[in-house]
């Protein structure tokens, strides 16, 4: 994968108030890239720097190594936050207006919103009026504006405000076909569990400071505590007397502890065969919101 865009040392005030201080992130093409943060984190206005909506103080947007253009930003696909559909305009002519305003040929934005529609559950509703649709469905309609024209770069506010599951799960199958034809994907969203299960890479923002960021793996590496979950062949409550040992939670012949400082695990492995036979023992990775409560503290 290569990275396509970068934020470098952007810094952004209104009036007296700093609210991006220095903040620097990557996104590479072909990967999803999760956004967290706390409301007023930045996380908007972050976004709007990269469109052009906004204008930095000072600080760099590239892409592809290069400053951002205009005809770089027709390449981009955006979905604020708050609706911007027109109400009265029906769900097709919408899409196919704006994948116009993106260059496309009459014909092809056509073709394209059908299919786009049908792939998103709306196959049945081009005809119908914006402001007739649920909020759900209009939701839809806006991931529909953002992908009509096929966009190298994807920067989604919230995209899964408002949607059932099983529309997050049409929407996530959506995003991953983009990505996986090359797109750069960023979206934020206060889902954690969510955006654990979407990105691969994963940027938090808080006070406007970047407080992590990198793959996903890699966070869960950096951010890991020194615990473990074990299962043996009988009740586990020893542990509780066991050198160096805290015991965090215990279902039976299952557990989960934590380590102190200067305990080892492969001693504690060795405790527990002593004991008898040791069905599964290894390290438990903290989960996103986890690292999001540690690195936002």
């Amino acid at each position: 994968m290569t990275t396509v865009l970068n934020v470098d040392a952007v810094n952004r005030s209104f009036g007296d108030r700093q609210v991006l201080k220095d903040v620097s992130f990557a996104v590479e093409s072909g990967r999803l890239t999760g956004f967290v943060g706390a409301n007023g984190a930045g996380k908007t206005t972050t976004m709007r720097i990269i469109l052009g909506v906004l204008g930095a103080d000072s600080g760099a947007v590239t892409w592809q190594g290069s400053p951002l253009t205009r005809k770089d930003r027709q390449r981009f696909g955006y979905m604020p936050e708050e609706r911007g559909l027109y109400p009265k305009m029906s769900v097709g002519e919408q899409v196919t207006y704006l994948a116009r305003l993106h260059g496309m040929t009459a014909a092809d934005a056509r073709q394209r919103t059908s299919a786009l529609l049908e792939r998103l559950e709306l196959g049945g509703r081009e005809g119908d009026h914006v402001e007739k649709l649920s909020l759900g469905n209009q939701q839809r309609v806006q991931i529909a504006a953002a992908l009509v024209h096929e966009p190298e770069l994807l920067v989604l506010d919230e995209p899964f405000s408002g949607l059932d599951p099983l529309a997050v799960d049409t929407v996530v199958a959506v995003l991953r076909e983009r990505a996986a034809a090359g797109a750069a994907v960023l979206f934020s969203s206060h889902q954690l569990d969510l955006v654990e299960r979407l990105c691969d890479d994963l940027v938090i923002i808080a006070d406007g400071t970047i407080r992590a960021a990198g793959s996903r793996s890699y966070l869960r590496e950096q951010y890991a505590l020194p615990r473990y979950s074990i299962e043996v062949g009988s009740d586990a409550g020893w542990l509780r007397d066991e050198p160096g040992v805290t015991l965090v939670e215990l279902d039976g012949a299952r557990a989960v502890v934590d380590l102190d400082a200067d305990a080892d695990d492969q001693q504690l492995l060795r405790a527990a065969l002593a004991r008898g036979p040791v069905r599964a023992f290894g390290p438990v990775r903290p989960s996103l919101a986890e690292i999001f409560r540690e690195v936002i503290q």
